[in-house]
Parts: C-alpha cells; structure tokens; sequence
C-alpha cells in the first residue's frame, strides 16, 4: 500500500479502501466465469438437433410430376416419396400399375434415403463379387434403378422411388422428373 502520509490510515479508510478492492475482485471474477462459461458452452454439444423435411404438399409434388412423366412414357407406375429416414410420406398408384409396384417403390424410396445413394449406384456397387454385395441380402433393400435422393444444400430431405416403367433407367428417368418439379421450392 502506498502512503505518502506518515503515519497508518484512518480505519474508515481501510474499510472503504477494501471495500472498493472487493468489488473490482468480484466484476472481474464475475467477467472471467462469464467468459469461460460461454467458452465451455460453445464446446459442448447441444442435446438437440434440428432436421429439415419435405411438407407433403412439396412430397406430393414430386409424386405427382414423376407419375405424369411415365404416363407420358406410356407406363403406369407407383410412386412413393420418402422422409430422410425412409418412412413413406406420399404413395400414388396409377391405375393400371401392378401390385408389385407398390412393395418395390416403396423399398427403393427406403434404400436411396438409408443408404444416401441412388440404388442404381447402389446395384452397381453390390453386384456379386464386389466386397458391399451381401448388402442386397438385407431385408428391404432394393438395389435396381428408380430410387433417387432428394436434397437441397447438402442436406438430405428424402428420397422417390419409382416402380412400374419398362426397367430401371426409365424409372430413374421419372423420379428425376419429380425431382425438377420441387428444385425451386426446396433451394434454401
């Protein structure tokens, strides 16, 4: 302590001297577990996380747009537009699409959203002999042309599975056409 006094300070002085010493103590203590707290919050992982998903009226617009382009083909067809987890929002089945159509677009809308892989790509990579071909063998998958996934900014919103058109490139050929259909309602 600095005194130019001689002589010790009178106690009141002390005590205020002290008093105000405390207080920066306490600001500046207050400041540094501010800082650190917010410093650790950034650092720890939030326990929730949000998810961007298609609204049916946009799936239904997709479904809707892939059906119109294989009718246009001449062929009738299932459609199923799928969550990013697979569960189907949107099921259309034009009227003469066999039943079996409505089991294999759903199954191909499931494998593009589980996988996040067109199942062309994935029919190409588990042809027998190549080291993820067991994968076919798991229940649901279907690795044939006609799933495709839907996203927008890098972020998964679902897929479309398409089933009924004559082969696998033409179900490819109207699943992209439901994916033109919702491009500008989905660009973020």
């Amino acid at each position: 302590m600095c005194n130019h006094r001689s002589g010790p300070r009178p106690a009141a002085a002390r005590r205020r001297g002290l008093a105000s010493v405390m207080a920066l103590c306490l600001v500046a203590s207050v400041n540094v577990a501010s800082v650190h707290m917010a410093s650790a919050h950034a650092a720890e992982p939030s326990a929730t996380f949000a998810l961007r998903q298609l609204v049916p009226e946009i799936a239904l617009k997709a479904a809707r747009a892939a059906l119109e382009q294989c009718r246009s083909m001449g062929a009738q067809v299932t459609v199923v537009v799928a969550d990013r987890s697979g569960a189907a929002q949107v099921l259309l089945r034009d009227r003469f699409a066999g039943q079996h159509t409505l089991e294999a677009a759903r199954q191909k809308a499931w494998t593009a959203a589980s996988f996040r892989l067109s199942t062309a790509a994935l029919a190409a990579e588990t042809e027998p002999g190549r080291p993820m071909a067991g994968l076919r063998s798991m229940p649901q998958v279907l690795a044939v042309a006609g799933g495709l996934l839907i996203e927008a900014d890098g972020s998964v919103l679902g897929a479309i599975g398409v089933s009924g058109a004559p082969g696998g490139d033409a179900d490819d050929r109207c699943a992209s056409a439901g994916l033109r259909a919702i491009a500008e309602d989905i660009a973020f």
